[in-house]
C-alpha cells in the first residue's frame, strides 16, 4: 500500500498549487479533503442539488458545506442566473486544476488499496438500447450476482441527445452506444462489432431460405429509429448507391417488439445477428442480398469515473464479457 506521505503530499498540493493568483484571498485552514470533493461536485453540476445527490447528502448537509467553501475562497462560487445557478469566474478557473490534483489522489488510493469485488458496494447507472440489453447487459448483470452481489445495476434506454448531459450530471454511469452517437467529450472503448441480419417469418409466401434483391425492395419493412419516427437508415444508403429502395412500412423506437412483428406479418427487417439469433427457431434468419455495413458497439464514460476502482472493475468486466460474444 502507497504510505500516508503519497495522499498527504497531493492535498498540500491542492492547498497550495490551485492557481495560487486566483486563490490569494484564500483560507487553506479552513479547508480539507473533504471539502475540497464537495467543491469539485459543485462546480461539475454547477446546482446544489444534483450536487448533493452526487456526494449522497442531503440537501441541507451540502448547503451547509457550500457556505463554508464559499468562506474560506472568499467568493459565491455559484450565483443565481435566469435559469438556476452559474459559476462565477472563479469557480470555473478552479475547476479544471481541482480535478486533476483530486484524480491524483484518487489514483494513489486506488493503486494501494486492496480490491476484492465481491464485498464492493456500488450502483451503477447503464444507457443502452433494448437490443443491447438483451445481446450483453442481461449477461452482465447474471454475472455480477456471483462475482459482485453488493453492486446495483439499473439499465436507462439510450437516449443519444440527452447522453452528454446525463454523464456530465452523473445520473448515468456508462452507456453502451456507437461511437457516432457517443459524446465527443466523453470516453470510449470499443466492445464488439455488430453486423445485420434479415429476418422473416417462417412460411412466407414471398421469402423461401433465399432473398434476392428484387424480393427485399419488394416486401415491407420495420426499422428501428432509436430517437423515435425515423425511416430510412444505413439500409437505405446502400440501396441508394445501387439505384434501389426498398417500402418501410413501420418504424419503432426499439429492437425487441420487431421479431415479434414480423413472425405475425408479410413485413420483413433488418436486425443485429445477436438478436436474430434467439429467434432461430421461430424465423427465417437470411443473409442481406447486398452488403450492409455493421456497427461498433462502445461503452461510454465521463473522465471523472476512469479511475474510479469499482467503476473501473465493472467497465473491465463488461469488455470481458462482450469479447467472449
Amino acid at each position: 500500500m502507497k504510505p500516508a506521505w503519497h495522499i498527504a503530499r497531493h492535498v498540500t498540493f491542492l492547498k497550495s498549487n490551485l492557481l495560487p493568483v486566483v486563490i490569494e484571498r484564500m483560507d487553506t485552514k479552513k479547508l480539507d479533503l473533504g471539502l475540497l470533493v464537495t467543491l469539485e461536485a459543485l462546480l461539475a453540476e454547477g446546482n446544489v442539488t444534483r450536487a448533493a445527490r452526487r456526494l449522497n447528502l442531503s440537501q441541507p448537509a451540502l448547503s451547509a458545506r457550500l457556505a463554508r467553501l464559499r468562506d474560506a475562497l472568499g467568493d459565491p462560487l455559484l450565483i443565481p442566473a435566469q435559469r438556476g445557478m452559474v459559476l462565477t469566474q472563479r469557480a470555473v478557473e478552479l475547476q479544471q486544476p481541482l480535478h486533476e490534483a483530486l484524480e491524483g489522489v484518487r489514483r494513489v488510493v486506488a493503486d494501494g488499496a486492496p480490491f476484492d469485488p465481491a464485498t464492493m458496494q456500488a450502483t451503477l447507472v447503464i444507457a443502452a438500447s433494448d437490443y443491447q440489453q438483451y445481446a450483453l447487459l442481461t449477461r452482465f448483470s447474471v454475472a455480477l450476482r456471483t462475482e459482485a452481489p453488493m453492486v446495483r445495476i439499473a439499465w436507462r434506454t439510450l437516449d443519444v441527445l440527452a447522453l452528454a448531459a446525463q454523464l456530465e450530471r452523473g445520473e448515468v454511469d456508462l452507456a453502451l452506444a456507437t461511437p457516432n452517437h457517443a459524446p465527443a467529450a466523453m470516453r470510449q472503448r470499443q466492445l464488439y462489432r455488430e453486423n445485420y441480419t434479415v429476418i422473416a417469418r417462417q412460411g412466407h409466401p414471398a421469402v423461401q431460405d433465399h432473398l434476392s434483391l428484387d424480393v427485399f425492395c419488394a416486401l415491407e419493412h420495420v426499422v428501428v429509429s432509436l430517437q423515435g419516427g425515423g425511416f430510412s437508415g444505413a439500409t437505405d444508403a446502400a440501396l441508394e448507391a445501387v439505384g434501389r429502395r426498398r417500402t418501410v412500412a413501420l418504424s419503432t423506437p426499439g429492437f425487441l417488439i420487431v421479431p415479434e412483428v414480423v413472425s405475425q406479418s408479410d413485413m420483413i427487417a433488418l436486425v443485429p445477428r445477436r438478436l436474430a439469433d434467439g429467434w432461430a427457431d421461430r424465423l427465417q434468419v437470411l443473409e442481406p442480398p447486398l452488403a450492409i455495413p455493421g456497427v461498433t458497439v462502445a461503452s461510454v464514460w465521463h473522465d471523472r469515473t476512469t479511475n474510479h476502482p469499482a467503476q473501473r472493475w465493472l467497465r473491465e468486466r463488461l469488455t470481458t464479457l462482450a469479447a467472449e460474444g
